[in-house]
């Protein structure tokens, strides 16, 4: 069963960026800790784009992530920053081929 991946861009206010910042790391730190399925969480900022966020997330499975978006966690996060948003995108991906490590 391939994974589910999304990627997921946030344009925030500017005066909203450290706080979204704490947020969005506390929510990405929950999901990882507390849902089986989310097996990466990367929270990511552009350089030199401080209100430009980037996602990169990967579930076991599309049923993983319905989870992730019902929990809690997300639900509290999503209220939070929801004045704090100018712009979310959400791009799921479709992974092609997984190479193997190489051994050390």
């Amino acid at each position: 069963m391939s994974p589910f991946i999304i990627i997921v861009e946030f344009v925030v206010a500017p005066a909203d960026t450290a706080r979204f910042r704490q947020l969005m790391v506390e929510n990405a730190a929950r999901s990882l800790a507390d849902e089986p399925g989310c097996r990466q969480f990367d929270v990511c900022n552009p350089v030199g784009e401080q209100e430009r966020f980037i996602l990169y997330e990967i579930y076991d499975d599309e049923a993983a992530f319905q989870a992730h978006v019902r929990s809690p966690h997300f639900l509290k996060f999503d209220a939070a920053v929801a004045g704090m948003v100018l712009r979310k995108t959400v791009t799921q991906l479709e992974l092609l081929e997984q190479p193997a490590c190489a051994a050390a």
